[in-house]
């Protein structure tokens, strides 16, 4: 079998990472190349064997909930990683070893999974154990093993610590995890959670206006008020930075409403779906998620297709118990600046206004807010590009391949400048047109 290239290689990774940004929750990645390593030592291989085999139990900084954790109905036995530099810094490489016992023979080879943060793994660091020198079938009863390898942190990384789930698999399959306390479920360990230099990553705050106008829902922008709104561009979901096509939204409120409008950049503007509550999210679609008291946990999820049609649900918790009976009201109207769903010519983009009715948000701590109040809240683009691959955009990027991730939510701050004088240029403009 030709020996395939390192970017070959990169390549399946970057597949695996893709099917985990899109949603998908393969239990592995299937690894074509997880045969076993040459089996011919040199001297010098030997000797790093040698050195990689302890005599003695070590003592890891950083353990497993419970001890012991075994893989395998106790053949071999994780007990916990060391890691440098600590704190560990964002974009930075992360030296990490971790200590294995072997209980009982293995008769197979089995590779090394790293993986950070509950959603999946982001990291490149899947290996063959003890530097690809000394694959798990030659493991021996009773000894321990020093398994050092390097990964990259995230250079967007957004909580103040790098949890590290860590395992065994072959091609499809993992080695059981046998205690369920120390494991997520899907055979993956909580091997521990390294600290980062600078705490989490901030979240953006964006203060929004109060408008007196009365708004009109026809996707046009045409207020005075839309023009005095701040603009918010989204970046990346995965915090890399700019995405490929630009998206900019603005936000105002009045005693009744929250408008919300996207202009979004898009050579090939489609949606194919065909009523309310489809499920927008597979195709291109702006969505709004609004966790009023910001108590991280009650949110409401808002998606407006390029189609005019809309997507609403409740949450109680993140991703749990979703209601999709409940309704929020609100009012979309979308204009597309050229052709929907014809592939055949070029687009310039769409636009998206919204209008949500405060009386039907979860848990909102005052109707209508009051000046000063904030609120926890995401935007959210998926934008198709050629119709094949899928890049997510946010206003916070949530890093990880998760959109339901109440703590990295952005900050809605409520502006009222116009104060009295608003209201009495509301009163004047609604005198001037009654008849």
């Amino acid at each position: 079998m030709p020996r395939l290239s390192r970017s070959a290689r990169l390549a399946g990774a970057r597949a695996c990472l893709l099917l985990l940004a899109v949603g998908a929750a393969p239990l592995g990645c299937r690894d074509p190349h997880a045969g076993p390593p040459p089996r011919a030592l040199s001297p010098a291989q030997r000797q790093q064997v040698r050195e990689n085999t302890l005599s003695s139990m070590p003592t890891p900084l950083f353990r497993p909930p419970v001890e012991p954790v075994t893989l395998g109905g106790g053949a071999v036995r994780y007990l916990g990683f060391d890691a440098a530099p600590l704190p560990a810094r964002r974009g930075e490489p992360l030296h990490i070893v971790h200590y294995w016992k072997a209980e009982r023979p293995l008769e197979r080879d089995w590779k090394v999974f790293v993986h950070a943060g509950e959603s999946g793994s982001i990291l490149d660091g899947d290996h063959h154990p003890v530097g690809g020198l000394w694959p798990t079938s030659r493991w021996r009863p009773g000894e321990i093993y020093r398994d050092a390898h390097t990964v990259r942190v995230p250079a967007a990384w957004p909580q103040a610590t790098l949890p590290l789930y860590v395992g065994l698999y072959r091609y499809d399959d993992r080695l059981p995890v046998d205690q369920r306390q120390a494991q997520d479920g899907k055979n993956r360990i909580r091997a521990g959670a390294v600290p980062l230099s600078g705490g989490a990553l901030p979240v953006p705050e964006y203060r929004a206006p109060r408008t007196y106008e009365v708004m009109q829902i026809d996707g046009k922008l045409s207020e005075a008020a839309w023009g005095s709104a701040p603009v918010a561009r989204l970046v990346r979901s995965d915090g890399r930075g700019r995405p490929t096509r630009r998206t900019e939204a603005k936000l105002l409120w009045d005693d009744a409403r929250l408008y919300v409008a996207f202009v979004a950049e898009d050579p090939d503007v489609f949606s194919t779906f065909e009523a309310d509550d489809d499920p927008l999210y597979e195709q291109e679609v702006v969505e709004i998620f609004i966790d009023a008291d910001g108590n991280g946990r009650t949110y409401n999820e808002l998606q407006v297709a390029p189609s005019g049609h809309i997507f609403d649900a409740s949450f109680v918790a993140p991703r749990q118990g979703m209601d999709l009976g409940w309704s929020s009201g609100m009012e979309a109207a979308v204009e597309v600046d050229g052709t929907l769903n014809d592939a055949s010519d070029t687009d310039r983009g769409w636009t998206v206004e919204i209008a949500i009715p405060f009386d039907r948000l979860t848990a909102v701590p005052h109707r209508p807010p009051q000046a000063g109040e904030v609120w926890r809240f995401n935007l959210y683009r998926l934008e198709h590009l050629d119709r094949k691959r899928v890049e997510g955009q946010s206003l916070s990027p949530p890093v990880l391949p998760d959109f339901h991730r109440p703590e990295r939510f952005a900050r809605l701050r409520f502006v009222d400048e116009g104060g009295s004088r608003g209201h009495a240029a509301a009163r004047g403009a609604a005198g001037a047109t009654t008849p």
